[in-house]
Parts: structure tokens; C-alpha cells; sequence
């Protein structure tokens, strides 16, 4: 019955899509993230070949959002998903101290890539509940975001197991590319 009201209200007021990729490098947390946000529950995950793709619905904003494979050999096929994106997710592993500078280049190859200049930047600093966590603001200096100087940026510390900021980073997409505060 829920599905049935859910779907007569999408056909009434139909909500626009948005596009979010999220990258990372491997066992970032970027699955983990998406099926939290997906299905409001961890599920076992193996590290993704190629992608994984969910409609994501909040607050009558429907998010199409690609979870793109972090392993080195999989970072060149990530450009054959930027077209038409809104938001990049990158998801930092906050207690990976030895390839932060790997994200960095990789966040900032990204960056440049021509379909991507529109797009905003969300950074999840997750794992956070972990003992050697960098804090956002380590990470925020770890991978010079203040130099981002072209698009909207955000970090948002999280903790994909728990669920902890995941919603506060989908808000601040939400407000950023709606125009508007959800309500």
C-alpha cells in the first residue's frame, strides 16, 4: 500500500532528478554509503567492479547516484560516468593517512575534467568512529580543498555503518542543487 501512495505522489508531483557520482579509493566506504542511503541498512559488500547505481529519495528529490570502483585499475573508467552530473561524493577513508595525497590527486584530475565544472563537491571524512580518524579539518588540509576555487565544496565527517552525517551531506547537495533549503 505504501509503495502504491508513493508512486500515485511521484505521479502527481513529480520530483526532478539529480545525478551523484561518488568516488573514492578503494575501501573508502563509498558501497557501504550508498546502500545506507538506499536502503537505510548495511549490507555485505564486496569491492565493486565497475558500478553500482540506486535511486536515492530525499525530501521528494529523487538523486540517481553512481558508486564508481575505487581500485587503481577501474580510477580511468570513472570519466565514462561524469556526464550530466550535479554532485560528486568523494568518500575518504579518514584513517587511510598513507594514500590521502592518492585522493588528492585523484580528487583534483576529476575536478578538471570538463563535464564535472558545474558540479559540486561533497567529501564524506568517513569512518569517523575509528580510533585514528583525521578529523575534517585534517582532511580538508590533507587534500587542499580551500584551493577548489570553482565549484561549491562541503565535508561533512560520517560514519557509514551508523548512518551518522550521511543526511546532513545529502541535505547540503539537496539545498545546493534544488536552490533551496529542503523542507
Amino acid at each position: 500500500m505504501g509503495a502504491f501512495v508513493s508512486r500515485f505522489w511521484f505521479m502527481l508531483f513529480p520530483a526532478k532528478e539529480y545525478k551523484i557520482v561518488v568516488v573514492g579509493l578503494d575501501n573508502a566506504g563509498k558501497t557501504t554509503t550508498l546502500y545506507k542511503l538506499h536502503l537505510g541498512e548495511v549490507v555485505t559488500t564486496h569491492p565493486t567492479v565497475g558500478s553500482n547505481v540506486e535511486e536515492v529519495v530525499y525530501k521528494n528529490i529523487r538523486f540517481e547516484v553512481w558508486d564508481l570502483g575505487g581500485q587503481e585499475r577501474l580510477r580511468t573508467s570513472w570519466a565514462t560516468y561524469y556526464r550530466g552530473t550535479h554532485a560528486i561524493i568523494a568518500v575518504i577513508d579518514s584513517t587511510d593517512r598513507a594514500r590521502i595525497s592518492i585522493m588528492k590527486d585523484e580528487l583534483f584530475r576529476l575536478l578538471g575534467h570538463d563535464e564535472l565544472q558545474q558540479s559540486i563537491v561533497l567529501v564524506f571524512a568517513n569512518k569517523q568512529d575509528l580510533k585514528d580518524a583525521m578529523t575534517p579539518a585534517e582532511i580538508t588540509d590533507a587534500l587542499s580543498l580551500h584551493s577548489i576555487k570553482n565549484q561549491d565544496w562541503h565535508i561533512q565527517a560520517c560514519c557509514a555503518l551508523t548512518g551518522e552525517g550521511l543526511y546532513d551531506g545529502l541535505g547540503w547537495i539537496a539545498q545546493r542543487v534544488t536552490g533551496k533549503a529542503p523542507s
